[in-house]
């Protein structure tokens, strides 16, 4: 009897080793924006993510071509609905009806896997005044009474990203955490009904933006390697912010009678131009840190079980608003065009990240200022500004990968911006006579700052059906594989037990 209860006991060791590994291979979400001038074909950009091992996605709104693109890619999908639908699907559940029909229903039966539906996009931002603080709730309400008139009640789940500062902390420790007053009644409401229908609480957690808005936020704390300056709580020392600030909400939860809440972090990242502190060592090392804690499935000291985490983003986008910091168009991992950024350690057999393949380029050709220009004819200044009205300038900026270029080197990259902008058309290089179009590759002489040349959105290569493909392929085979091992050994044991 003791040696088939020992040997039991090491099947099912053996059993959780394979299952939790198998679990592991699985976790990395990320965000996929599509607010860029010349996006990359949505077909590479799923492949993009297949091979860098994302099967999680959230997106910000129902794009039929990208939607159309996820079709039986194996993966799951967040869809969003921006916060200027919310009035909309408040005023009535027809009108969520419509919007589950032609943006759930019809791609759910075409073999995309939807699997949240997030409503709004931080609605309670202090900088929105209470914009839509009237109509989140009635919003969500009625696309969940949608989903189950659709019959998808089940299968898509509702959910609501919030930014972290609908939870606060008046002396700064976590266990002092509470929701803001202003809003405090709403989401207990919002939040009794996510539970009520068994869906998760999104939170967006930027450390980037508690150094960004405080110059004497200590660094070391917004990234995983420890600090000299823990903050003490009780008996708990947090070593980094995202702990610290995923602890509070945690607190939160439990002060209001939902201590096992499942918890989404729908945004996190690190940018990489824009300023002073978005450069590519810092992001590459709080990257570095939040992918080493998925892959490893490690929680915080307030709730060990780790959340589901969205890295934010996939793909720098140059055509988002800047409102909050020119650093909103550089949280890609990767570069406009798919390439990488920075090295980054995916945790098996020394796998990094791969870039984009089948991305094609217009000419190469450059806009640039012309060698006999004067740096002092009067429509240089305009002709900049001009440029840079239109096209993305942003890495100029103080602090920024461009900063440190001379007259003639901004007056180039400004006029480049704008000539790759629109297309390397006949025209676009035309500043009073300023510039001239050079097919030899101009350099700018600083490290991370270099002319772009734009892609080609009419010859992207297209992909082909990722169901028909090797890697598919091969991780249906290791999904049968491991399959067949739990079947094997869960026959032994039922041979055991009886």
């Amino acid at each position: 009897m003791e040696s088939h209860k020992s040997s039991f006991l090491w099947v099912f060791l053996i059993f959780s080793i394979l299952n939790s590994k198998y679990l592991l291979v699985q976790g990395l979400g990320v965000n996929w924006g599509t607010r860029a001038s010349h996006p990359l074909s949505p077909n590479v950009v799923v492949k993009l993510m297949k091979d860098n091992g994302f099967d999680k996605v959230k997106l910000f709104e129902a794009e039929p071509w990208v939607l159309n693109a996820l079709k039986n890619s194996g993966i799951q999908v967040m869809l969003g609905i921006p916060n200027d639908f919310l009035a909309p699907l408040a005023s009535g559940v027809r009108v969520a009806e419509d919007w589950v029909t032609k943006n759930v229903s019809a791609y759910v039966s075409r073999g995309v896997d939807i699997r949240y539906v997030a409503v709004g996009n931080e609605p309670f931002l202090k900088t929105y005044k209470n914009m839509f603080t009237n109509t989140t709730l009635p919003a969500l309400q009625n696309i969940q009474a949608a989903l189950i008139k659709a019959g998808l009640g089940r299968q898509v789940k509702i959910t609501v990203p919030l930014n972290a500062d609908v939870y606060e902390s008046g002396s700064g420790v976590p266990s002092e955490g509470n929701f803001r007053s202003d809003i405090h009644d709403l989401m207990i409401s919002i939040i009794q009904f996510l539970s009520d229908n068994a869906a998760p609480l999104t939170i967006n957690i930027y450390p980037f933006l508690s150094l960004y808005a405080d110059s004497h936020f200590p660094i070391d704390f917004a990234f995983f390697v420890g600090t000299n300056a823990p903050v003490v709580d009780g008996t708990i020392s947090y070593t980094n912010v995202f702990d610290a600030n995923y602890d509070t909400l945690v607190w939160a939860l439990e002060k209001n009678g939902f201590s096992s809440m499942p918890v989404i972090v729908g945004e996190i990242g690190w940018p990489t131009d824009g300023d002073q502190n978005a450069n590519l060592q810092y992001a590459q090392k709080f990257n570095q840190g939040l992918f080493s804690r998925i892959i490893q499935g490690q929680g915080t000291p307030k709730r060990k079980t780790p959340p589901d985490i969205y890295v934010f983003g996939l793909i720098d986008e140059d055509a988002k608003s800047i409102d909050p910091g020119n650093f909103e168009r550089h949280w890609g991992v990767f570069n406009y065009d798919g390439t990488v950024k920075y090295k980054l350690d995916l945790g098996s057999n020394n796998k990094t990240l791969i870039p984009a393949k089948g991305v094609r380029y217009l000419p190469k050709q450059w806009c640039v200022m012309a060698p006999d220009a004067s740096e002092s004819d009067p429509n240089l200044a305009d002709s900049i500004n001009y440029a840079c009205t239109y096209a993305d300038c942003t890495s100029l900026g103080y602090g920024s990968s461009c900063n440190g270029l001379d007259a003639r080197g901004n007056a180039s990259y400004a006029f480049n911006q704008y000539f790759q902008m629109f297309n390397q058309q006949k025209g676009s290089c035309d500043f009073h006579n300023l510039s001239v179009v050079t097919r030899i590759q101009p350099t700018t002489g600083i490290t991370n700052c270099k002319y772009e040349i734009m892609l080609d959105l009419g010859k992207h290569e297209k992909e082909r059906s990722p169901v028909a493909s090797v890697a598919a392929l091969g991780r249906r085979l290791e999904d049968l594989r491991y399959s067949a091992v739990v079947a094997v050994i869960s026959t032994v044991i039922v041979s055991w037990v009886s």
